[in-house]
């Protein structure tokens, strides 16, 4: 089962989607306008894939 749920990107503030997949227990957010991507488990909150554009990470 999907669930789909409107929100805010927060990346970009644009709309976006999150898509609570019950069946693999994951969480994915994503968002047209600006290509974020964050795909979570569910159980464990870890990050399994994350692509966001102008956000970097430390060095």
């Amino acid at each position: 089962m999907q669930v789909l749920q409107k929100i805010h990107c927060p990346n970009c503030g644009s709309m976006a989607e999150r898509h609570y997949i019950t069946d693999s227990q994951l969480t994915r957010t994503q968002c047209p306008t600006c290509d974020y991507l964050m795909i979570n488990c569910t159980r464990t909150g870890r990050v399994v894939e994350a692509y966001a554009p102008g956000i970097y990470a430390r060095r």
